[in-house]
């Protein structure tokens, strides 16, 4: 019989191999007809511009360089695509999983015309993506849910898109804010229907969360 203490050991491990592999860049899709063929399992990472996605990318799989981070709000402007090093993409030689990290939305200070294309993009990519199993939704610890964020998680409600809330930047404030703002942003998302229960707290600058958020990712591959 195996216990809880196995399955939760087994988990780590198998999330520290997948993730202690170099992982690489493969693609960046700027629109729906450049996205690669429908293969290995997908999660994203979506957020407001300038909450930390390319920085969790980083600290998730401990390489610095892979995800492009910067101060600049609206940095990343394509469907960013990272697999495990050494898979060729043939037929029987395709990555255990693939992460994407997506444009910021919500940045008003882009030309419009700009705005609106990274927002088609994210937004058809979310609707119509078969093998993308979940969507991270990250969240400035030091803000919480804007209206901007309740609209992406209405969007994906209505898509029956299974997303799960994920707070970055918590060492920017004091623990018990931290376990005040868990709290709070679960019972905010309780009734949604397509929404993961489990709030993770993480900090890429102090590693906080990173293995639970790992964990999390290898159960939704194995569709657990």
């Amino acid at each position: 019989m195996t216990t809880g203490g196995e399955i939760a050991t087994e988990e780590r491990d198998g999330a520290g191999k997948i993730f202690a592999r170099p992982w690489v860049f493969i693609r960046g899709v700027p629109a729906m007809k450049f996205l690669p063929p429908e293969g290995p399992p997908e999660v994203a990472f979506a957020g407001r511009s300038n909450v930390g996605k390319s920085s969790l990318i980083n600290a998730l799989v401990g390489q610095k360089g892979l995800a492009r981070t910067s101060n600049t709000p609206g940095r990343t402007q394509e469907l960013n695509y990272f697999v495990p090093e050494g898979y060729s993409g043939e037929a029987g030689d395709l990555p255990p999983m693939a992460l994407v990290d997506m444009p910021g939305y919500g940045f008003a200070k882009a030309p419009k015309a700009q705005v609106d294309a990274w927002t088609k993009l994210v937004f058809d990519y979310l609707r119509g993506r078969v093998t993308l199993k979940r969507v991270y939704i990250l969240i400035d610890a030091r803000h919480g849910i804007k209206k901007i964020d309740e609209e992406v998680l209405d969007l994906l409600d209505t898509a029956a898109v299974s997303y799960q809330i994920v707070l970055t930047k918590t060492d920017k404030i004091k623990p018990p804010a931290v376990e005040k703002l868990v709290a709070e942003t679960g019972q905010k998302i309780v009734k949604r229907p397509a929404a993961f229960p489990e709030v993770i707290a993480t900090s890429s600058e102090k590693g906080g969360g990173l293995e639970e958020l790992r964990e999390a990712i290898l159960r939704t591959m194995r569709g657990s």
